[in-house]
């Protein structure tokens, strides 16, 4: 991710500075951020509240590549799409990534380093730095439920008796007319 690129959410790290060891990182948003998050997502989704956003990352750096590890946790207010009630949702998304600087003369869809079938190709490295927070924001985005239901609640179509009027019997009575039937 590069330093030129951020979003409502920049935790940047230098990937140039990460430890041996590796390195532990526990963000979590403030609420100016969050409401500035909030206003990314809203159009997005069902979205009216987001009351808690955090992130806890290990990065471990291999060579020119670097691991990134660890859940994003979130709070959202949303509408039930079944009763318009609003709800309360858990965000709970896993990271696992790993980003590399691309490779002169490979094109990024056969990938920039050997990667098995079974494997995602790496994330692109494309600066010096890697945006923690725009990362946690991308996961928030991809874990928020687009259909959420208060617990409990199925749609279930409105069944009609036998007795009851049909949609389309004044358009059935008007085909008889116009057929030669009552006049």
């Amino acid at each position: 991710m590069d330093k030129a690129v951020t979003g409502p959410w920049s935790v940047p790290v230098a990937v140039n500075d990460l430890p041996d060891d590796g390195l532990h990182v526990e963000i979590d948003a403030p609420a100016p951020v969050r409401a500035q998050v909030l206003a990314l997502v809203e159009g997005l989704s069902t979205v009216h509240d987001l009351a808690r956003l955090s992130a806890v990352f290990d990065l471990s750096r291999s060579g020119s590549k670097v691991h990134v590890q660890g859940r994003v946790r979130a709070k959202v207010g949303q509408t039930c799409v079944v009763t318009l009630e609003p709800i309360e949702n858990a965000v709970d998304e896993e990271v696992d990534l790993t980003f590399a600087p691309p490779v002169p003369g490979f094109d990024e869809i056969e990938g920039e380093v050997e990667v098995r079938r079974d494997q995602d190709p790496p994330e692109p490295l494309t600066g010096e730095t890697i945006d923690l927070g725009q990362l946690a924001t991308e996961f928030l985005v991809l874990g928020i439920d687009p259909y959420p239901r208060k617990s409990g609640v199925e749609f279930a179509p409105v069944k009609v008796g036998e007795d009851a009027p049909k949609p389309f019997a004044s358009l059935a009575d008007l085909k008889r007319r116009l057929d030669g039937g009552d006049r």
